[in-house]
């Protein structure tokens, strides 16, 4: 799959590899948990995944986070 995620997006999942909630991703990023939670459906439906779990083992295992 060759999906393409923004830096601001390769950001959230770094955030969420370092085990992270929602609501402390959101105070970093400064953002609402609800945009974050909303960002975060987006990236796995882009690539293909049914959890943020997932969509960070395929940022890491292609060394983006």
């Amino acid at each position: 799959m060759s999906a393409v995620l923004t830096k601001d997006e390769l950001t959230l999942l770094a955030l969420l590899s370092r085990g992270l909630s929602t609501d402390r991703v959101a105070r970093q990023l400064g953002l609402s948990e609800r945009t974050v939670r909303r960002h975060t459906r987006a990236i796995c439906d882009r690539l293909g995944v049914a959890t943020p779990v997932e969509a960070v083992v395929w940022a890491a295992r292609r060394k983006l986070v």
